[in-house]
């Protein structure tokens, strides 16, 4: 449809179907003046009368399995009502053209799709690999130009660049390949992107959660097929809110730290000839902890034992959640947060041990919540957020104190979104 068309819908009550399914119901006239503003932007950018479509894709929370989905393991996660939005519509030229908001344009060549080292830890990158993986795969591809905007907060742990890389794929996938791409090789095409292009060695649990939407349950045991059970459990009914709490500590220069959380786990798995942890059997591992200890150094074997307990505990969670029993899953919450600041080693770094925003947080919700939530290091740690269940009753208070300490804007009280990335109109 023409732009001005397609400001018709949204300032009309023609889409409010869609936005009540994926935006809180008090949200939904600040977001149509969003993509409002992002329509008229994508006129001032590429011109006015072009042919184009609307499409969003959600951050998501990672609800339980710390760390596990980078060595094939389970992983609990759920889209949320933070988003990355775009405008975009079809060019002639075989050129990629996306600017986002407060960034400058990426431009990207179709008939150049090798990696291209200058481009690593860019958002170019991403573009690029993308639409890499998209031809490597058989799909269509061409030129496009999109004007972008998101909320999802950068190094907040809710996957800003996964919910960017699942909307390139879903402007690719509705723009090129009549929307016939699958939701779960979106996602594994954006963790291609991630690993192969922008040079980050995540696991595809963020993607997963991002292009799929919803609280779903995810086994890694085999990446290239992943087991995606959606867990059927309605959030408003359990008297909670689910709050993150950015703790706006820098999380721009991690990428190290996260690799050798991936990379100590894999050390341990190559002793037993396996390259991947979920290969391993627990005994074995526990019968060679001592041999472990003296060729990969106490944090890996720490690192694996979080490994080993956070992969039974994902399915223990699953199942709290599906049968009802928000207390047992609430319990569960804080083993994992436990273990990953005392195995897993993710809640602040060493390189700068005088920096624990994250620790400060958790040490204020133990003791605001204590006996009544649950709370844990929310994403990849070392910096950035924390995830909280907090009881309404507690939640002024909890936003309050938390508020006082991080700052104003740093408590964020989210809804689960039931849908993925999708193509609005």
């Amino acid at each position: 449809m023409k732009t001005s068309i397609l400001k018709e819908k949204i300032t009309s009550d023609e889409l409010n179907g869609i936005f009540e399914k994926i935006y809180k119901a008090e949200d939904i006239e600040l977001q149509k003046k969003r993509y409002i503003r992002v329509a008229e932007s994508y006129e001032e950018l590429f011109g006015a009368g072009r042919e184009v479509s609307i499409f969003s894709a959600p951050g998501r929370t990672e609800v339980g399995g710390n760390h596990t989905d980078h060595n094939h393991g389970c992983v609990l996660a759920a889209g949320v009502d933070l988003d990355a939005i775009a405008v975009a519509g079809k060019n002639d030229e075989n050129i990629v053209r996306v600017k986002s908001e407060g960034y400058k344009m990426d431009v990207i060549d179709l008939s150049e799709l090798g990696v291209m080292p200058d481009e690593r830890n860019k958002s170019a990158s991403l573009v690029r690999g993308v639409c890499a993986a998209f031809k490597n795969r058989g799909y269509k591809i061409g030129g496009f130009d999109a004007a972008t905007a998101s909320d999802v907060i950068s190094g907040s742990g809710l996957s800003s660049s996964a919910a960017f890389e699942v909307l390139l794929g879903t402007m690719l996938n509705h723009l090129y390949n009549d929307g016939k791409v699958s939701a779960v090789e979106i996602a594994q095409i954006a963790q291609f992107a991630e690993n192969e292009y922008f040079g980050k060695p995540c696991g595809l649990m963020d993607q997963m959660a991002c292009s799929v939407g919803g609280f779903v349950a995810i086994d890694f045991n085999d990446p290239s097929k992943p087991v995606i059970n959606k867990v059927d459990f309605e959030f408003s009914s359990c008297g909670h809110a689910l709050c993150i709490v950015d703790t706006g500590a820098d999380h721009s220069d991690l990428t190290d730290e996260y690799a050798a959380v991936r990379g100590e786990m894999e050390c341990v798995a190559s002793k037993f000839g396996k390259k991947v942890l979920r290969e391993v059997d627990r005994k074995e591992f526990e019968k060679s902890i001592n041999v472990i200890r003296d060729s990969a150094g106490d944090r890996a074997v720490l690192r694996a034992i979080h490994f080993f307990n956070e992969n039974d505990r994902v399915a223990k969670q699953a199942e709290a959640l599906g049968s009802g029993d928000f207390e047992a899953f609430k319990a569960l919450v804080i083993e994992s947060g436990y273990s990953s600041y005392m195995y897993n080693q993710n809640v602040y770094t060493c390189k700068n041990p005088s920096s624990q925003a994250v620790s400060v947080a958790l040490a204020l919700c133990s003791d605001i919540l204590k006996g009544k939530g649950a709370w844990r290091v929310h994403g990849g740690g070392f910096a950035g957020t924390i995830q909280a269940f907090v009881p309404f009753e507690l939640l002024d208070e909890f936003k309050s104190r938390i508020c006082a300490v991080f700052g104003e804007k740093s408590c964020y009280v989210l809804n689960i979104r039931p849908l993925g990335g999708i193509r609005i109109a």
